[in-house]
């Protein structure tokens, strides 16, 4: 038992340092395959363990593979270009008007799509509009570190906008309409304080006034990639390009109300999902040509990879009793009432996404909260202060969450140098404030609707 337990714990410490680490860019679904292969070999997870995990995360990572192949064809139409167009239209010439925009964009991204897949709609649209407007690094990095924030948080109201979050639901036995009747209140709340409260402290480094564009974001991509196609006129004019894009949006939004309705009538979630990008797909081969296997290439195969194998390595520790050592130090708290109850389990996760990632963190903190033989509404609530830990929470540092990780990838690759002290000077303030706000919001909202 103490070999698989320092087993269990070197593995784990190992993935987590050359995820953080990424030597040579490596994929992150590397590290945490090599680490379960490892737990398997050692037989702290037994064949009856896998096939539990399994079950847990495939329809969580079907679903959320479906939505970034949606991404991902969206990108082809265009997308992101048309989408900095508009902002830069919206902006009226306001550096403070184009920050409000900048975080509606990145929270109806994120509803949209998921947390991951928002930062790589996102993330791109604000560096080609940004180098476009040829604003100075200084004056770049507050759109782009806030709206990255916005981005990642966003994924607190939905639980279909985060990978994790959907493989824990099933832990706890809550389906996708119970998670948003309980939560999109409180964490919308807490989402718009964060945007405002982000605005106070980089209203300074915003510019004013924005310069006129060096040239046309959008007519150039499609003179460029769609005029010599001959394509359909339905993406050859602004105005039919503008109603072309609202019409896809339009289906992305009929799709997630659709998924939601799936949970309510317990349908498979990523049936639905996986029909809609299916539809998109065939829309976007209608339209442009394009062959659909295409697809195959740029869809990221690797979450399925990387959720499972993590879920491994968290399973390795709960078998040797990590679990069992939270539940000690969790019974004491959760017995003096709700309200204790959610803002420590809140604080755990927090502390743990930003020790270790917030992936491992929420599933530890779930599957913990499965042995606790808590009441129902007790459970619920705290697992939902476990999420608003691991998607608000999270984002104390950069490297508490895959999307922040993937974000600085994108920002390094596009030689935008961002500092450490750039990105804590404002989320050791932003994001405890708007942890605690969301974690009293949550206990309110929980308390009024149950009594």
């Amino acid at each position: 038992m103490i070999l698989h337990i320092m087993i269990s714990v070197f593995v784990f410490f190992m993935t987590m340092l050359v995820i953080f680490w990424r030597p040579k860019g490596i994929n992150e679904a590397w590290p945490a395959a090599i680490g379960a292969c490892i737990i398997i070999i050692a037989g702290i997870v037994t064949r009856a363990d896998v096939l539990e995990i399994f079950h847990k995360i495939g329809g969580a990572s079907i679903t959320i593979i479906s939505t970034i192949v949606m991404a991902v064809i969206l990108e082809s139409f265009g997308f992101f270009h048309w989408s900095a167009s508009r902002l830069a239209t919206l902006s009226k010439g306001s550096g403070y008007r184009l920050y409000w925009y900048i975080q509606m964009l990145c929270f109806l991204m994120t509803l949209l799509f998921n947390n991951d897949g928002s930062i790589l709609i996102t993330t791109p649209i604000l560096i080609l509009l940004l180098k476009n407007f040829r604003l100075k690094p200084h004056h770049q990095i507050p759109y782009l570190l806030t709206g990255a924030l916005t981005a990642t948080a966003s994924s607190t109201p939905i639980g279909v906008s985060n990978i994790v979050n959907l493989i824990s639901l099933k832990i706890v036995d809550m389906t996708l309409y119970m998670y948003t009747a309980m939560m999109i209140v409180p964490a919308t709340l807490g989402l718009l304080f964060m945007s405002y409260l982000m605005f106070i402290f980089v209203k300074k480094r915003l510019p004013k006034t924005l310069p006129n564009l060096s040239y046309d974001i959008e007519q150039s991509f499609f003179i460029k990639k769609f005029h010599p196609l001959k394509v359909r006129s339905t993406v050859e004019t602004k105005r039919q390009r503008s109603k072309f894009m609202i019409k896809i949006l339009l289906f992305v939004l009929l799709i997630r109300c659709s998924i939601f309705i799936a949970s309510f009538l317990s349908i498979p979630i990523e049936l639905i999902a996986v029909i809609g990008s299916a539809v998109l797909l065939i829309w976007r081969w209608y339209y442009l040509k394009t062959n659909p296997l295409d697809i195959i290439k740029k869809t990221p195969w690797h979450i399925f990879i990387f959720a499972f194998s993590m879920y491994v390595i968290i399973y390795a520790l709960h078998n040797t009793g990590l679990t069992e050592l939270l539940l000690k130090i969790c019974r004491p708290i959760v017995d003096q009432g709700l309200f204790q109850a959610t803002f420590f389990m809140g604080g755990l996760v927090t502390l743990l996404s930003n020790l270790f990632n917030n992936h491992p963190a929420l599933l530890v903190g779930t599957i913990t909260l499965s042995e606790m033989n808590l009441d129902p509404i007790t459970l619920k609530t705290m697992y939902l202060a476990s999420i608003a830990g691991s998607d608000i929470g999270a984002l104390l540092f950069p490297i508490g969450t895959l999307a922040s990780l993937i974000w600085m990838h994108i920002l390094k690759k596009n030689k935008i140098k961002l500092k450490w002290k750039d990105y804590l000077r404002i989320s050791l303030i932003v994001i405890p404030l708007t942890l605690a706000v969301t974690l009293f919001l949550l206990y309110t909202w929980v308390y009024f609707i149950t009594s």
